[in-house]
């Protein structure tokens, strides 16, 4: 259907503005905001029925040309020109070409897909599982493990968006859970119609599906076992021990259970992530005791025996209402740490095993910052060139840098100039000390975390107060797509082709994010991922990826 000519009505002025009945009522709710300045969050817009939703029918509304809408809502500052102007490819120099050749791509939204493109842009930030997928000898009973497969390779060479349409399909084939079609729209085909889907059951369902893709072998030989992908990097073991209250003298249940996710229950005092996470461990189950013969109260309480490499974390955001019998949103902030340290849910045991190199761990990393800051002010106070003699250096003055009363020089070895030595020289020596600590058991364990020590690399986040409407998003961390400047893979240790394309390294103390809107992407400065704690109903926190710190 071609686009109308309407009608809106806002404090006392009428506008003329384009409505398109093809497109969802979010767009039209945009073109509102670029006309008045009201926010599409604090917009209201009168249609028949009532008022204007992000899932509202345009076939049941039935807009007509020249029909004035009534629009409701305080106006804040219009949209303003870009800061920059554009900047065309040939005219950039090379870091900037770098960034903009660098920056990945985005999903087009096929008809309430946005469950879907968030998941994919989650997993992506896992690169083993694109090494595992690029087997010779990838088979699987399914052919999602291959579909996702092609669409990573096309996605990465490409700067354009991409139609994840053959993937889609592929989707709904071996689930068709994610073929419901749309009970409030009467509009049926291939790109519309269907239903809105829930992304966290999306994730779940493609990593069930990539349960044959065969695992990595090991990098240094150790272990000749080869696992399954998703049992070596995403699986964790988790020991459940069931105790009766009212039966002291009755032997515990010890059981154990293979799990992909841990659960962060919220509740009215849920303030934190771990919080919620341990409240999901221990509980209290109600179950016929075989010492009473009756239904007795246990204490359930689980432990972590293994912690994967990637640790997926469900913050349970909707319950089930039975006043209302729908799916409803749990809208209580809840912060979550971007560095997570996991041995709080670890048996005492698998304590036991980590605790030596997370100890040290926190210490190099402690280290590699003093280094950082070293490097920086060395860079920014660099000496200008001078023919005469330098004077000997003054006590406390380290590569020229004079040391305040306040800061702490590092102990880091320096060449015979005072200079600090390469980054990869002090990584190889720290790599080895860790690894040393590490038992033997887990040095075996291909993709497991060895010392329970995360940082967040991936978001998949919700907006909206309904279970089964709202829009999802991705956020996934710089690092996990370019190498920051002295860590690894860092041009340190690797050249660059004469004439090959720049290649994007960041600082490093670059902590930004990408933000996965769909097709649109933009860079989500650090600062900002508090927002995502929830509280309202914009975008919270629903998935969280966390990948454990790498010892080099």
């Amino acid at each position: 259907m071609a686009p109308i000519a309407v009608h809106i009505k806002h404090a006392g002025k009428v506008h003329d503005i384009q409505l398109d009945p093809d497109l969802p009522p979010n767009v039209f709710k945009d073109s509102i905001y670029q006309t008045t300045g009201v926010p599409v969050d604090r917009m209201k817009v009168m249609v028949k029925g009532g008022v204007l939703k992000e899932d509202s029918s345009w076939k049941k509304i039935s807009p007509k040309e020249g029909q004035t809408f009534m629009v409701i809502g305080a106006a804040g500052e219009l949209p303003k020109p870009p800061t920059k102007p554009i900047v065309f490819l040939e005219d950039m120099d090379d870091a900037e070409l770098a960034e903009a050749l660098a920056k990945p791509v985005g999903l087009r939204n096929l008809g309430n897909t946005c469950y879907m493109n968030s998941s994919i842009q989650a997993l992506r930030a896992i690169p083993e599982l694109q090494v595992a997928l690029s087997v010779p000898s990838l088979q699987s009973p399914t052919p999602l493990p291959g579909a996702l497969r092609d669409l990573y390779i096309n996605m990465s060479r490409t700067t354009d968006s991409i139609t994840p349409m053959a993937f889609l399909s592929v989707l709904r084939q071996v689930n068709p859970q994610f073929a419901e079609m749309d009970r409030g729209s009467k509009a049926h085909g291939m790109m519309a119609g269907y239903a809105q889907q829930d992304a966290e059951e999306c994730f779940g369902q493609i990593v069930n599906s990539l349960r044959n893709v065969p695992g990595l072998p090991s990098p240094n030989g150790t272990s000749t076992e080869t696992k399954k992908f998703v049992d070596q990097y995403l699986m964790g073991v988790m020991r459940r021990e069931l105790k009766c209250d009212e039966a002291p003298t009755e032997e515990p249940t010890i059981s154990h259970e293979n799990i992909l996710k841990l659960e962060c229950n919220i509740n009215m005092t849920t303030n934190f992530m771990l919080t919620g996470i341990m409240n999901s461990l221990d509980q209290k189950v109600e179950k016929t005791s075989p010492t009473l013969g009756r239904q007795a109260v246990y204490t359930q309480q689980s432990r972590v025996t293994r912690l994967p490499g990637y640790l997926v974390v469900h913050m349970v955001r909707f319950s089930w209402r039975q006043d209302i019998m729908k799916k409803a949103k749990i809208m209580r902030k809840v912060k979550f740490p971007l560095e997570f340290d996991a041995l709080d849910l670890a048996t005492e045991d698998l304590k036991t095993k980590l605790l030596p190199v997370s100890r040290r761990l926190k210490e190099v990393e402690k280290e590699r910052a003093e280094r950082r800051k070293v490097r920086k002010r060395t860079k920014v106070a660099a000496p200008a060139p001078s023919n005469s003699t330098p004077a000997a250096a003054p006590a406390g003055e380290v590569g020229g840098d004079v040391t305040m009363g306040d800061e702490t020089v590092p102990e880091t070895k320096t060449t015979a100039g005072g200079e600090l030595e390469a980054e990869s020289v002090y990584r190889a020596k720290e790599l080895a000390e860790l690894e040393g600590l590490l038992s033997d058991d887990v040095r075996k364990d291909i993709g497991c975390s060895g010392s329970g020590l995360y940082d967040l690399v991936a978001i998949v986040t919700h907006k909206g107060a309904a279970a089964d409407a709202g829009h999802y998003m991705s956020f996934v961390k710089k690092t996990v797509f370019h190498p920051s400047k002295h860590g690894p893979g860092s041009s340190d240790s690797e050249a660059t082709e004469a004439g090959a394309v720049p290649r994007l390294e960041l600082d490093d103390d670059d902590e930004d994010w990408y933000k996965f809107d769909d097709d649109k992407v933009s860079v989500f400065p650090k600062e900002k991922l508090s927002t995502l704690d929830g509280g309202g109903e914009d975008s919270s926190a629903y998935v969280l990826v966390y990948k454990t710190k790498s010892l080099a």
